[in-house]
């Protein structure tokens, strides 16, 4: 689609709101809570970002940016090179990261922007939540974090937890309380991936089906010791060098074969495929310890031998 910027507001330090409208005024496909849009930036790049709006607002679009230090310039060139009347090419919604209907209760664990798919499922409570809730959003500081104001509002203020970090270790918030004992809740986590690591770890006694990651890091990110690899699939005896910054999934796609994926992060499980050779080095948030040596997530998992085989 191509849609036009109708507005553009500072939410806090480094992070832009940017309200999208069809130029006619028509309706927008319908979304459900936890969606996200990719957007064309104005440097070229795609890039994901979550719908924070009231699902029922078909009229337009609302995403928050927040200006990343070191990106490769998607997110910089929406905050310097964006303006009002602007359009932008926009993918319709998708959802690795659905609310689940009819659940006991619902904890929410923001980190920074993680905050945007969450305040979309808020917002779709109205006045009338279908369950319990709970909101714990972190954050370096009151400058820095976005929809402070909104989260603030007293209908919000007893469902909410907002705890600044200031930067400082020793002022880390305890998530363990919320998460020690399993309630038959959902669990919900957003932000940087040293917070949803951590949260994996404490909810390892919960049942996986109760506890959701979302994260936009395509491909896992990029780390120091990464080296290339070489996969083969089982199936049609193809095999394809893994570079470093490129992950399986994309390779494998670029060369026509059928993958199955969704989310790119590691984090909705849809790419699950069978792992007959080789070590994986395992980036996802899904497989259980268990399944490691059968299983990889071929979004953002590499290898730790020179050579995988998949059941592809």
């Amino acid at each position: 689609m191509t849609l036009r910027v109708a507005s553009a507001l500072d939410l806090a330090k480094g992070v832009r709101s940017f309200e999208l409208v069809r130029p006619d005024g028509a309706a927008l496909p319908a979304f459900t809570p936890g969606s996200h849009v990719s957007v064309q930036t104005p440097s070229g790049a795609w890039r994901k970002y979550s719908l924070c709006n009231d699902p029922a607002e078909r009229h337009h679009y609302v995403i928050a940016v927040k200006n990343e230090i070191g990106s490769q310039g998607g997110s910089r060139s929406m905050h310097e090179k964006l303006r009002v009347g602007d359009t932008l090419s926009v993918s319709e919604p998708a959802n690795a990261f659905a609310l689940v209907a009819k659940a006991r209760a619902y904890i929410f664990i923001a980190g920074g922007i993680g905050i945007t798919p969450i305040l979309s499922m808020i917002r779709s409570f109205g006045e009338l939540p279908p369950a319990p809730w709970k909101l714990h959003y972190l954050s370096r500081d009151p400058e820095s974090t976005a929809f402070l104001d909104v989260l603030s509002h007293p209908a919000l203020r007893p469902y909410v937890v907002v705890h600044h970090s200031s930067g400082d270790p020793a002022k880390s918030y305890d998530l363990w309380p919320a998460l020690e004992k399993p309630n038959g809740a959902h669990v919900y986590c957003c932000g940087p991936r040293r917070l949803m690591e951590a949260v994996r770890d404490m909810t390892g006694h919960w049942s996986p089906a109760n506890v959701h990651f979302e994260s936009f890091t395509e491909g896992g990110g990029t780390k120091p010791d990464d080296r290339p690899f070489t996969v083969k699939l089982a199936r049609s005896a193809k095999e394809f060098e893994i570079p470093v910054g490129k992950s399986i999934l994309s390779v494998v796609r670029e060369h026509g074969c059928h993958a199955n994926w969704s989310c790119e992060s590691g984090t909705c499980g849809t790419c699950r495929t069978g792992l007959l050779e080789g070590q994986a080095d395992h980036r996802d948030m899904v497989l259980l310890p268990e399944e490691m040596e059968s299983q990889i997530m071929i979004c953002v998992s590499r290898a730790k031998s020179e050579r995988l085989v998949i059941d592809l």
